[in-house]
C-alpha cells in the first residue's frame, strides 16, 4: 500500500510538473512579439499608421514595431546572407514591384497564397479590378497593399519648356536642343525611373513588350540615344525631384503620386505642369507586403493578421496619404470622401483635372513580371546607367 501510495504521489507531482510546463509553454507562446519591418518603396508614408493603429488595437499581440528605411537593390543580398547564417531580423518587407521580383527570383519571400489562403479568407475578391490584376505580379509571394496607376508621365518647369514633348522623338530633340536638362533616377529603385522604362516598349511600337532581352530593340535604342544628353542617373527619386525643384534640371519622367506628392510637399513648385505622350499606355504600379523566409512561427501568426488588418478599409483610407502613391487604396470601395481630411484637402489642391481623362481613355497594362524585370534592369545598369549612376 504504501508503494503503491508513494507512486500516486510521484504521478500527481509528474502531472503537475507537466501542466506546469505545458502552461509556460503557452504563455511563451502567447507573449507579444516584437515586429520588424523594412521600407524599401517609401510605402511607410502611406501605411505605418495603420501598423501602429495594429499595435495599439492588439498590444497582447505585439511588444513593439520598429520601422526601418533601405534602398531596394540592397535588400536582396543582405536577406539572402540573413537567411544563410539562420537569422531572422527582418520580419515584414513592404516593396514595390523591383525587390519583390527580385526577392521571388531569388526565393526569399515565404509562399502566402495558395499555401495559407485558410488565413487571408476572400483576400482577392477584396481588391479592385486594377489592383487585382497587379496583385497577381506577387505570384502568391505577397499582398498588395496600396496602388497607383502610375505612368509614364513627363514633368517639367512650365518657364522653361513652353512646347512639352509629346512623343520620344520629341523628347529626345528636346534633351539634345537643352543638354544636362532632363535627369531621371536608376530604375532598379526608382517607381518614375522602372515605369518610363517599362511603359517605353508600349509607345515605341516594340515587338514585344513583355520581353526586354529580345522585344525592346527600340527601346534600347532609344535610351542609348537619350543617355548622350543626361547628365547622371540619381540612386533615387527623392533626388531628381530635388533638382527639379530647384531648378537645376527643367523636365524628368513621373508617375501620378510623383507629381502631386512632392508639389503638395513644396519640393517642387505647384505650378509644375505633367505632360502624357499622345499614344501612352498606363504601366500600373503597386506596393507589397512580404515576409522572408525563416520567421518564426509565433510571429507568422501575428503577421497574417496584421497583413489582413491593413487591408481593411480604415487602414487603406488612410493611404491617400498627401498624393505619393496617388490614389493608393487597392480594395474595393474606399472613396477618397473615405480619407482624412487633410488627405482630400491636399488632393483637392494638388490633384489634376486632366488625369480622370487620361486614366479612363489610355489602356493599362501590369508590369513585367518578376523574371523579366530584374533582366530589364541589369541590362539597363549595364548598357545605360553603368557610366552615369550615383
Amino acid at each position: 500500500m504504501a508503494f503503491k501510495a508513494g507512486l500516486s504521489v510521484k504521478l500527481a507531482a509528474l502531472c503537475v510538473a507537466v501542466s506546469a510546463a505545458f502552461a509556460t509553454s503557452a504563455a511563451q507562446a502567447a507573449d507579444p512579439v516584437a515586429i520588424n519591418i523594412v521600407d524599401v518603396a517609401g510605402n511607410l508614408q502611406l501605411t505605418q499608421k495603420g501598423f501602429e493603429a495594429f499595435k495599439a488595437k492588439y498590444p497582447d499581440l505585439v511588444s513593439s514595431i520598429t520601422f526601418t528605411n533601405a534602398p531596394a537593390p540592397q535588400l536582396p543580398g543582405k536577406i539572402k546572407a540573413m537567411q544563410a547564417a539562420g537569422r531572422s531580423d527582418i520580419d515584414l518587407v513592404v516593396t514595390g514591384t523591383d525587390a519583390l521580383a527580385a526577392g521571388i527570383q531569388q526565393g526569399l519571400w515565404e509562399k502566402l497564397l495558395p499555401e495559407h489562403a485558410a488565413v487571408f479568407p476572400g483576400v482577392l475578391d477584396k481588391y479592385a479590378p486594377g489592383p487585382r490584376k497587379m496583385q497577381d505580379i506577387a505570384q502568391g509571394y505577397g499582398l498588395e497593399v496600396t496602388y497607383m496607376p502610375a505612368g509614364p508621365l513627363l514633368e517639367y518647369n512650365p518657364a522653361k519648356v513652353s512646347d512639352p514633348p509629346k512623343t520620344p522623338d520629341q523628347l529626345l530633340a528636346w534633351c539634345k536642343a537643352h543638354p544636362n536638362k532632363l535627369i531621371y533616377a536608376r530604375p532598379a529603385n526608382s517607381g518614375p525611373g522602372r515605369t518610363f522604362l517599362m511603359g517605353l516598349p508600349y509607345v515605341l511600337g516594340d515587338k514585344n513588350p513583355a520581353d526586354p532581352v529580345n522585344g525592346w530593340d527600340k527601346t534600347w535604342a532609344f535610351l542609348k540615344q537619350l543617355n548622350d544628353c543626361i547628365p547622371y542617373y540619381p540612386g533615387g527619386t527623392s533626388a531628381v525631384m530635388k533638382e527639379l525643384g530647384e531648378g537645376t534640371r527643367d523636365m524628368t519622367v513621373t508617375v501620378t503620386g510623383w507629381d502631386i506628392n512632392p508639389r503638395a510637399l513644396g519640393i517642387v513648385p505647384a505650378e509644375f505642369k505633367v505632360q502624357a505622350f499622345d499614344n501612352m499606355t498606363w504601366v500600373n504600379d503597386a506596393h507589397y507586403m512580404v515576409i522572408p523566409k525563416g520567421v518564426p512561427k509565433e510571429k507568422l501568426d501575428v503577421l497574417y493578421k496584421l497583413m489582413n488588418f491593413m487591408l481593411e478599409p480604415a487602414q487603406q483610407a488612410l493611404t491617400y496619404d498627401d498624393g505619393y502613391f496617388y490614389p493608393g487604396p487597392a480594395v474595393k470601395d474606399v472613396p477618397l470622401s473615405a480619407a482624412p481630411a487633410k488627405s482630400q484637402e491636399v488632393i483637392q489642391k494638388f490633384g489634376r483635372p486632366e488625369y480622370a481623362k487620361l486614366l479612363a481613355d489610355r489602356p493599362h497594362v501590369v508590369p513585367l513580371n518578376a523574371q523579366a524585370m530584374v533582366a530589364a534592369f541589369q541590362k539597363w545598369d549595364r548598357e545605360i546607367g553603368a557610366q552615369k549612376t550615383k
